[in-house]
C-alpha cells in the first residue's frame, strides 16, 4: 500500500478537497453521491483560459454539472454557495 502518491500520479490539492467538501455540504449530499471537480486547460496557443467543471453524480438520479470559466484555485466557497444554491441544478456555463 502506498502512503504517498506513486510517481507520475497527481495528488489532489487541498483546495480541491475543500471545494468538494463544500459542494457536498451545500447540497446535503450522501456518501454515495460522487462529487467531481476538474480543471480543464488547453496547452495550445489561442485556447481559452482554464475552466473548472463541478459535477455531481448520484447513484440513482440525474447528474448535474456547472462550468466556471476560471481556474479552480480562484473559486471560493462563497462563490460555490451562490452558484449552487441560486441556479437550477442543470448544466450551466457560468462566468
Amino acid at each position: 500500500m502506498y502512503l504517498e502518491p506513486r510517481p507520475g500520479i497527481a495528488w489532489p490539492s487541498p483546495h480541491l478537497c475543500e471545494l468538494k467538501s463544500a459542494v457536498r455540504t451545500l447540497l446535503d449530499l450522501d456518501e454515495d453521491t460522487a462529487v467531481i471537480i476538474r480543471q480543464l486547460a488547453c496547452g495550445e496557443a489561442g485556447c481559452p483560459p482554464p475552466e473548472t467543471v463541478v459535477e455531481v453524480r448520484p447513484m440513482d438520479g440525474e447528474a448535474h454539472r456547472w462550468t466556471l470559466h476560471r481556474p479552480a484555485d480562484q473559486i471560493t466557497e462563497n462563490e460555490l454557495r451562490t452558484i449552487l444554491l441560486t441556479n437550477d441544478p442543470a448544466d450551466r456555463n457560468l462566468p
